[in-house]
């Protein structure tokens, strides 16, 4: 299985974020700087994230970006969530389009693993990441970007 681009560059970007949360607002190059991320897709997922609250704008010459809520308060759910939807896999959720709906012997093996990583996104706070990182600062030379 495999998380999309979309969810781990906007977890990185949160992230990003919740290590500067006490430090004002960061602008996206230097985001996409300390991330190794491409300026242009974190302006493309930003909106999403500042629509549900999860990010705050600010405008001006010291502007930029910064937590809408503590590090403390936003689960990696939370981003998925956002950027994603629900569903891990399209099967766990339900589809009418699927004609195989009525008799997927694998449907309920999919509904179970989504269950299973939802609760840990869930459980998973960017204080928790950043903690478990050892709160380090990103160097872009050795993280090799992704």
């Amino acid at each position: 299985m495999k998380l999309t681009t979309r969810t781990r560059y906007g977890t990185r970007m949160m992230v990003e974020l919740a290590k500067h949360y006490h430090q004002g607002p960061m602008r996206l190059n230097e985001i996409a700087r300390r991330q190794a991320l491409p300026v242009k897709y974190l302006e493309q997922i930003v909106m999403p994230l500042k629509d549900a609250g999860l990010i705050k704008s600010i405008r001006g010459v010291r502007g930029g970006h910064m937590l809408g809520r503590s590090p403390e308060e936003i689960t990696v759910y939370d981003i998925m969530k956002v950027l994603e939807g629900d569903a891990i896999a399209p099967c766990s959720q339900e589809f009418p389009e699927c004609e195989r709906l009525p008799y997927c012997e694998t449907k309920v093996l999919w509904q179970r693993i989504n269950e299973k990583i939802i609760e840990e996104l869930k459980n998973t706070t960017l204080a928790e990441l950043i903690e478990q990182g050892g709160g380090r600062e990103t160097n872009t030379k050795q993280s090799g970007g992704r």
